[in-house]
């Protein structure tokens, strides 16, 4: 059996570190019933502890919920039969600053913004089919029907 120097095994693992914690936007941090993630045309159990990326699709079943936290500290939360696709997130800790976009397809989600749109007026955006919301800082919920 090859066996790798311990140093080689501590490179790849800070490589795939890295690679992990610059994809990250958030967490699902609460899931019950069916709650599935869409990435790059595959499927992901919506679990607990399950770290998200940005372009990330989250989709609830019909008995389905859950609660999202993202890096900038704004929490998601979705209801039954909801679709919610993270089109765009960017946020640099450093500096406190991103932005984010996101689609609501159907469903209903209870948003409390993070420290995206607290820092910036026209930072995060929140696009219906029918609207496209601008976030200034605040609570707010909203629903689409199917």
């Amino acid at each position: 059996m090859t066996r790798l120097p311990c140093y080689s095994l501590l490179l790849v693992a800070a490589c795939l570190a890295g690679y992990s914690d610059a994809a990250e936007v958030g967490q699902i941090k609460v899931s019950k019933g069916n709650v599935w993630v869409e990435r790059s045309g595959g499927v992901l159990p919506g679990l607990v502890g399950v770290r998200l990326q940005s372009e990330d699709a989250i989709n609830t079943g019909s008995d389905g919920s859950v609660g999202i936290s993202m890096t900038d500290n704004s929490l998601l939360s979705l209801g039954p039969n909801s679709l919610v696709s993270l089109d765009h997130y960017t946020f640099d800790v450093n500096i406190d600053k991103g932005d984010f976009a996101m689609s609501i397809r159907n469903g209903t989600v209870s948003v409390i913004s993070g420290r995206i749109a607290k820092r910036s007026l026209d930072a995060m955006t929140v696009r219906t089919p029918s609207a496209v919301l601008g976030v200034r800082g605040t609570e707010f919920c909203v629903s689409v029907p199917e």
